[in-house]
């Protein structure tokens, strides 16, 4: 009975000892503001533990290697495998400092259960075996896998305060607010990505980003308190100090697509006076659609990302345009060519007429190029006519 009694004591000083080392540990959620790299636009988060016995350690989501063999083809098909590793967080801050890059951070208010459990989930996911995990862009990424994680340390009690309407909205707003200064990249995602970035989201799902993370920190509860201890500011520079200067109105992709249809307006009106397609021209024309419209079949029919089908840009954009790229060139194939001008007009006055009740968002410089072929079948149905 003795000895029962001292195992008894020495199991409640053990608990009672791992319960302080808890209670001792700070664990902060860390949310870094916008880099000029296209994948830093959003931001990017980590979590830092300090256990006040050693070095405070970053665990850090967003891991890749650039170097391993086929990543570019990989990465467009959708097999985005990241890494999630734990090391000094003065090496994970040090160059997000260096790049004067605002970075937030907000002390969880846990208690030590939880924080025992979140852990436990962090030192299990970076193994060996389970570090790797396929990133989603908007759906399991840097910011949205710990958050999960913290979530579920919590017992998924946290609360979210609901996002105001307006940009925020669907994953390709959030992402137009942010590229603002890029739109040659945004214009890049909204060919490249369908509708399914396009489906109202909920205030979790905006998470995604980081920097609107850091602001849903900011009023999240947790069993009817604050999940975090408030803000704190590391570096405290401007929310855009690290991006880019915004692009100049006469590069940006509306600007230089309406000048192209002015382009192609003028070329059509002569072309119509002597009665006779400028080849090269169009050969240039279709050609670029057709092979946009190998890309967008690749990403629609091979690719597994999520979110680039279904597209209805492919009424546009398909390989099929190929064909009067060549055929222009070959007398035999004359009324095939006229063939599919009426059918490719046809489609396209029905893409544009549809467009407002379909459920995906077109970039406003696809309208000029969208006319400007359009303008260009007509030509070839009105010059075969004549």
């Amino acid at each position: 009975m003795k000895r029962f009694r001292i195992f008894l004591t020495f199991i409640a000083l053990m608990v009672a000892f791992v319960g302080h080392a808890q209670a001792d540990t700070t664990i902060y959620m860390v949310n870094i503001y916008p880099g000029s790299a296209i994948y830093e636009l959003e931001g990017h988060s980590g979590v830092i533990v300090d256990t006040g016995n050693g070095t405070p350690m970053a665990y850090n989501f967003g891991v890749f290697d650039f170097d391993a063999p086929n990543f570019v083809y990989r990465f467009v098909k959708g097999e985005t495998d990241y890494m999630a590793v734990a090391y000094p967080a003065a090496a994970f801050l040090y160059p997000y400092q260096k790049a004067g890059r605002r970075i937030v951070a907000h002390e969880l208010n846990l208690d030590s259960g939880a924080k025992a459990r979140l852990l436990d989930a962090l030192n299990t996911h970076i193994r060996p075996e389970n570090r790797t995990y396929r990133y989603n862009y908007v759906l399991d990424n840097c910011a949205t896998r710990p958050l999960r994680m913290i979530e579920i340390a919590a017992g998924d009690s946290i609360m979210f305060t609901a996002q105001p309407e307006g940009y925020r909205s669907t994953f390709r707003n959030v992402m137009r607010h942010y590229h603002a200064n890029y739109p040659w990249y945004q214009f890049g995602i909204d060919i490249a990505l369908g509708s399914g970035i396009d489906r109202p989201i909920t205030s979790r799902e905006v998470s995604f980003a980081p920097v609107e993370l850091a602001t849903m920190l900011d009023s999240a509860t947790v069993g009817g308190r604050p999940l975090t201890k408030g803000p704190q500011i590391w570096l405290d520079t401007p929310p855009d100090a690290a991006i880019e200067v915004p692009t100049p109105w006469l590069l940006r992709p509306t600007t230089v697509c309406w000048l192209f249809f002015a382009i192609t307006c003028l070329l059509t009106f002569r072309d119509l006076r002597r009665n006779k397609p400028s080849r090269w021209f169009d050969t240039l024309l279709f050609g670029a659609v057709g092979l946009t419209g190998c890309l967008t079949t690749f990403l629609i029919f091979i690719s597994v990302h999520e979110a680039t089908s279904p597209n209805y840009l492919y009424a546009w954009l398909n390989p099929f345009a190929l064909f009067p790229a060549v055929a222009i060139w070959i007398k035999s194939a004359k009324k095939a060519v006229i063939c599919y001008q009426i059918i490719n007009f046809a489609v396209l006055v029905a893409l544009l007429g549809l467009w407002p009740l379909l459920p995906q968002s077109a970039n406003v410089a696809f309208l000029p190029l969208i006319m400007a072929e359009m303008l260009r079948s007509a030509l070839y149905i009105t010059t075969y006519r004549k």
